[in-house]
């Protein structure tokens, strides 16, 4: 559905379509994978220049692999530990300029050097979306402003 759609010229024009069909995309009747599964192919389509997009869900204190779009994976991450386990245990977005300078990054894609994470805790499902990039500086503040709106977005169907 959504590869008929073009893609805009800016980035933020690509981001305005996310948040416009996103809420298209969820669906509070489906199960809670299937939304998570569909929201991750519609960022990997609309956002140019990464390599891995996906959920790490939270399970007994651990962090295990969701849906996602990209190479294989790591499969749990330990809460406070790399990009993720630190975005999860602070509650907050983190943008890593350079994973390489990141004190404990977990490689789980070598190829991956800028990264995105943002955390979302709801009473059904707490998690993170985590967004890789292959370009060093990938990611900035239009990234995460829409990005987290995006997040609030799936919060409302995870209710």
């Amino acid at each position: 559905m959504f590869t008929a759609i073009p893609k805009k010229d800016t980035k933020e024009e690509n981001y305005q379509l996310i948040l416009e069909y996103l809420p298209h995309t969820l669906s509070k009747n489906d199960h809670i994978i299937s939304n998570l599964a569909n929201m991750s192919a519609l960022l990997n389509y609309f956002i140019n220049g990464i390599n891995w997009v996906g959920f790490y869900l939270e399970e007994d204190k651990e962090l295990y692999l969701g849906p996602f779009q990209g190479n294989v994976a790591c499969s749990k991450i330990t809460i406070g530990q790399g990009v993720c386990g630190t975005s999860y245990q602070n509650n907050e977005t983190v943008v890593v300029e350079d994973v390489n300078a990141f004190p404990g990054h977990i490689a789980c894609d070598a190829a991956s050097q800028s990264e995105i994470v943002i955390p979302f805790k709801t009473d059904t499902l707490s998690g993170v979306l985590d967004i890789d990039s292959p370009l060093i500086n990938h990611f900035d503040a239009v990234d995460q402003a829409y990005l987290e709106k995006a997040v609030e977005i799936l919060k409302t169907f995870l209710k």
